[in-house]
């Protein structure tokens, strides 16, 4: 079982009413990034890259993409996140935001991720190491020379894909026409944020199964604290809903370890929770040129609104908007990011703000 679905079924007694649609019809594809260089000063021989992709790439009579989309998945998953009804079903469909008869949308799955090169491949630990700024920098590749694409209508992400959408901004000035960052902020992770996500880094290091990345099977110690990542991301409704009792709450927790008993590999995740540490966007966001609409959570822990961050660094983007959702039947925490019916109309008025 997925993260993805472990984090479906752990929000499923909050149900959100949204129509279930079917996903628009989709390829898959790989791109081999040759000699790739890790900014660790690392390289891979061939780092390989998997992307799916929706609807049909258009063109001008210059040769230039007029119609494509990137989006970009969070921490734990994967491209086809997006793919679930409760994304799908209110983004991709026929009048919808990003109506996949109109857009091309390309859905890449990140370094460490789904169908892209991990330490879980063979290397394990010797996986070079890598950042976020290295994954954005895969991403320009699989767009630019797997897909051949020189131009983005839009760029979309959560959680760590916003992260990244921040920094596609930044270093590709030109690239897109503008980004949305949901559930994520443009700081480098401190405090609360970083604290939870050292103790699961930690609890990797501390197993005493894990063996600096070499064990022979599993380790199992660490699972137990990786329901920190539902703690976070969820909201104290959320939580309150699948424990009401002291015994309920044991249940969950012991069957959310299990889950990720099954689910996780160490060594993957090790390197998942290590890669947001170059992460910092502050410095350079006077250099986006992109029109940007962020989107954050009241009820988000990840992102605490009650720190000012996004008040105080927005002005600094020029011509930039943000929204603070309020606490309400249809939020659940950072995790309101997988619920699209919450900030597609956000992303409608993005993309009408656009240039023609």
């Amino acid at each position: 079982m997925s993260v993805g679905r472990l984090l479906t079924g752990f929000l499923a007694l909050l149900v959100m009413n949204l129509p279930v649609k079917a996903a628009p019809p989709q390829q898959e594809a790989d791109f081999i990034a040759k000699d790739f260089q890790f900014t660790s000063g690392e390289t891979l021989t061939e780092l390989k890259l998997h992307y799916t992709t929706l609807g049909t790439l258009q063109r001008d009579a210059a040769g230039h993409a007029t119609n494509a989309v990137l989006m970009l998945h969070g921490t734990t998953g994967t491209g086809k996140n997006f793919l679930s009804p409760s994304l799908a079903g209110a983004l991709f469909g026929p009048g919808q935001p990003l109506d996949a008869d109109k857009y091309f949308i390309i859905l890449p799955d990140g370094i460490g991720r789904g169908g892209s090169s991990k330490p879980s491949d063979g290397l394990r630990t010797k996986f070079p190491h890598y950042g976020y700024n290295d994954m954005v920098t895969a991403q320009h590749a699989v767009v630019t020379e797997g897909v051949g694409i020189d131009h983005l209508r839009l760029i979309v992400g959560t959680s760590m894909g916003g992260m990244q959408s921040w920094l596609w901004a930044e270093r590709y000035p030109d690239m897109a026409d503008g980004i949305m960052p949901v559930a994520s902020q443009p700081v480098a992770a401190t405090g609360r944020n970083y604290m939870w996500r050292l103790m699961i880094v930690d609890a990797i290091r501390s197993d005493p199964d894990w063996k600096d990345g070499n064990y022979t099977s599993p380790p199992t110690h660490f699972v137990r604290a990786l329901p920190l990542f539902n703690v976070m991301t969820g909201s104290p409704r959320t939580l309150e809903a699948v424990g009401k009792t002291g015994p309920e709450t044991r249940a969950t927790l012991d069957k959310l370890v299990a889950d990720y008993g099954k689910a996780v590999d160490a060594n993957d995740y090790l390197y998942w929770f290590t890669a947001i540490d170059d992460y910092n966007p502050e410095p350079d966001l006077g250099k986006i040129k992109a029109k940007v609409f962020a989107v954050n959570f009241a009820d988000d822990l990840l992102n605490p609104v009650q720190l000012g961050k996004m008040a105080e660094l927005m002005p600094k983007v020029a011509g930039s908007r943000f929204v603070i959702v309020p606490e309400g039947p249809d939020t659940i925490g950072h995790q309101t990011l997988t619920q699209g019916k919450v900030w597609a109309p956000y992303l409608s008025q993005l993309i009408e703000s656009l240039p023609k």
